[in-house]
């Protein structure tokens, strides 16, 4: 008969093999009911919801959210694709966040998909998900990213609020920089007839220095037969940087943020001492 020694070994070389795989998140039919008792109770695993696992260490204090927040997006991402396979998405707004790598966990996230039940599932340190039934949408709108299924960068600028441009400027700011040219926006405003997201996204990229990309969205547009009028969704005061096209989401909302909170940063540090009085010696002795 197998030590309780051995049983764990085979534990953990189970665990081992899956975490090899790029896994994080596991369903519980994927070990043996030992194998599972066993790991949950010397903590190399934690329960989520009945049936969902995530790897912890044995170490870590009941109250560390670490573990959970670190495979949140991976728990989410396989749950959805266990329970609706390719008919969900996340919401435009949630999309571009994650576009430009702010991964940030939300108390909830909302999950379209026509299987929906307008329910809400609870998990850990009080977060849920929320599946909302809803139509999908085109399947040209939307791209897999770390197996989630989000809105393209084009189709979430064209779905996402004005309020949500004006509380989120950088993140949109370092999107708006990544489209390359006036096609990559123009089909899902086109497609769609959207002609004051039009304007707004025109007024948009004007206000980054992206005339070319604003005249060009309005002459289309026109030429289709939509009256667009242009309007600057961004908050007046707010001065935006340059950056550079195609620039990497991450290095773009760095950036962003520095341009438009730069003072405010400044005037939070302490004031610079200066060089040490030893230095101003030296220097004036050799002059």
């Amino acid at each position: 008969m197998a030590t309780l020694h051995e049983k764990l070994a085979t534990a953990l070389e189970k665990l081992h093999q899956l975490q090899g795989e790029g896994s994080h998140v596991f369903r519980s039919s994927q070990f043996s009911r030992i194998q599972r008792e066993r790991l949950l109770a010397q903590g190399f695993l934690r329960g989520v919801i009945k049936g969902w696992l995530i790897s912890t260490s044995p170490g870590t204090p009941p109250g560390d959210t670490t573990p959970w927040f670190a495979s949140f997006w991976e728990f989410c991402a396989r749950y959805c694709q266990s329970r609706f396979a390719k008919d969900w998405h996340l919401s435009p707004e949630q999309s571009l966040l994650l576009h430009v790598e702010d991964a940030v966990i939300p108390k909830q996230v909302i999950v379209y998909s026509p299987q929906g039940k307008n329910n809400t599932l609870l998990l850990l340190f009080g977060t849920s998900l929320y599946d909302l039934k809803s139509r999908m949408p085109n399947a040209s709108d939307l791209m897999i990213k770390n197996r989630l299924r989000l809105f393209k960068p084009a189709a979430a600028l064209a779905r996402v609020s004005e309020d949500f441009i004006r509380t989120h400027p950088s993140e949109v700011h370092a999107l708006l920089a990544g489209i390359k040219d006036s096609s990559e926006i123009l089909g899902p405003l086109l497609e769609g007839g959207h002609t004051v997201v039009a304007g707004r996204l025109a007024g948009a990229f004007a206000r980054i220095g992206r005339n070319n990309v604003a005249d060009e969205i309005v002459k289309t547009m026109k030429a289709a037969g939509h009256d667009v009028r242009t309007s600057d969704p961004f908050v007046p005061q707010q001065i935006f940087g340059s950056l550079q096209i195609g620039v990497p989401p991450i290095v773009g909302r760095l950036q962003s943020f520095w341009s438009l909170h730069r003072d405010e940063i400044i005037a939070a540090l302490p004031t610079a001492p200066g060089l040490p009085g030893g230095y101003r010696v030296v220097s004036e002795i050799r002059r």
